[in-house]
């Protein structure tokens, strides 16, 4: 029980932070925006709140040890070790989630976060942690 509470409170307060950012954005901006849009926010937002990020960096992706040509470029990663993908979507489908969990996979983070700007009336965002 001790394992899987530290587990689910694994990176609780940058996660919070982070949030913080992800509503302000919302509130100010409203839905109805494309991704890049709310990128570019988000990155004025953690700027303002001193959330450490890097934006679009890209990762080299390995099959079975060698190196794929294709990269993966998250949309952000937050305090070097929290993964987030940003839609603008009228809702999150299982497609979003797989994508997440995948680059969670790849990447041996262990938290991401999956936020949907173009949800109306509020912004909906999950939480995964492996």
């Amino acid at each position: 029980m001790t394992q899987m509470k530290t587990i689910q409170g694994l990176y609780k307060e940058e996660t919070y932070k982070i949030l913080g950012a992800f509503f302000e954005v919302y509130n100010e901006m409203g839905c109805g925006f494309l991704e890049p849009v709310y990128q570019e926010c988000l990155e004025i937002e953690f700027g303002k709140q001193a959330v450490p990020f890097l934006s679009q960096k890209s990762i080299v992706l390995e099959y079975k040890g060698n190196k794929l040509k294709h990269i993966y470029q998250p949309d952000f990663i937050c305090h070097e070790k929290i993964i987030l993908e940003i839609k603008a979507l009228d809702g999150l489908i299982d497609e979003n989630r797989a994508q997440l969990l995948n680059y969670l996979n790849a990447t041996k983070f262990k938290v991401g976060l999956l936020v949907n700007f173009g949800h109306y009336p509020k912004l909906e965002y999950e939480r995964f942690v492996l």
